[in-house]
């Protein structure tokens, strides 16, 4: 039966070939301008699954307890020592705050104005105890270097350390790392690097892990579908405030972005690098296959316009039936083109089978 359907189609086209390439003009001019004068894309990941599913629903009501969970862009900042961590994110988090037309939320969920007066409530009861007994016992060295903030203060302290020493408050031994920071910090200063200073890891008496001096601000952009890419702008926005801010010198941190909208653009952006190099090369590659399974110039040609034909209809009726085209479309274009293209090698070569001549 369906045999006979197909012999009956190819036979009103041989019968009826210039009315039928007449009307395949029209239809392709008709669908090719109704699909510019419509196009558009939604690149919402989320719209390809039906929202009916028992498990969808479930993901969709854990999105709405946990609105952070998705959509989001994580600013990673990391500097030489936690305190300009800390600065460079204020600074960031204020500055991106500000800009509401990209942004919706902008935080930093390990830090702020909270954990800056009640970070002594998340340290264990043994922690609390030393700091506070040592910053009584440094409260000379502290009111020294608040009152006089510079490097006559920080030598006057420096001499009120040594008497303590003398007045054997703390070993010498116990002053060597921190004397030893010290210089370090000056030396380099006065050398003209980069040098900075760690009270917290003075405190902690340790080397600063990778979370002491990594900081994670959590962004809510806004975003939009409309685009290959949609947290492009965002992104773009983000990266000059980083610029503007000048982290990089200012406080020596260097920002990277991650997160859910940040990976989902770099795989979309992935789709438009070099494509006017790689439709060139797929094309050519396209028309060599052709070549070497027709051998014809007159049928290759009815092949590749057979194809634009289709694709020119196809996309006109997915945009009338759907309204946009999604991520997913691009995979189906290439598969029309596949399977276009094996089709017509398959119909030509069993049409010169027939035919028995090379046009």
């Amino acid at each position: 039966m369906l045999k006979s359907k197909i012999v009956a189609t190819v036979n009103i086209c041989t019968r009826y070939a210039w009315p039928i390439i007449a009307f395949a003009a029209l239809l392709t001019l008709f669908t090719g301008f109704y699909s510019a004068r419509n196009f558009s894309i939604n690149t919402d990941v989320n719209k390809l699954i039906s929202p009916d599913l028992p498990w969808r629903q479930r993901e969709l009501a854990i999105d709405k307890a946990f609105p952070h969970r998705n959509e989001t862009i994580l600013a990673v900042v990391k500097a030489p020592t936690s305190e300009l961590a800390t600065q460079a994110t204020t600074a960031l988090v204020e500055k991106l705050a500000s800009q509401t037309a990209n942004f919706k939320t902008v935080r930093e969920p390990a830090g702020g104005a909270f954990f800056a007066q009640n970070a002594l409530l998340f340290a264990s009861t043994e922690d609390v105890g030393r700091f506070t007994t040592e910053f009584t016992q440094a409260q000379a060295l502290i009111q020294v270097l608040v009152s006089d903030a510079n490097w006559r203060g920080l030598i006057q302290s420096l001499t009120f350390a040594l008497a303590g020493i003398q007045r054997n408050v703390y070993t010498l031994d116990q002053m060597t790392r921190p004397l030893t920071m010290f210089a370090t910090t000056i030396e380099d200063a006065i050398a003209g690097k980069p040098a900075s200073f760690s009270w917290r890891e003075l405190v902690a008496r340790k080397s600063p892990e990778v979370g002491d001096v990594r900081r994670i601000i959590e962004i809510k952009p806004v975003l939009d579908y409309a685009g290959l890419e949609p947290g492009e702008m965002a992104t773009k926005a983000i990266r000059q405030t980083v610029a503007d801010l000048k982290l990089d010198t200012e406080y020596r941190a260097s920002v990277r972005l991650t997160g859910p909208v940040a990976i989902q653009d770099e795989e979309f952006g992935t789709l438009k690098e070099n494509a006017e190099i790689n439709l060139m090369v797929s094309l050519a590659f396209l028309v060599g296959i052709l070549w070497l399974a027709l051998r014809s110039p007159r049928i290759i040609a009815a092949v590749l316009i057979s194809i634009f034909v289709g694709l020119s209809i196809t996309a006109a009726l997915g945009l009338a039936m759907v309204g946009s085209l999604n991520p997913i479309s691009v995979a189906f274009a290439v598969l029309f083109v596949g399977i276009g293209v094996d089709f017509g090698i398959q119909f030509g070569v069993r049409y010169r089978a027939v035919h028995g001549a090379i046009y």
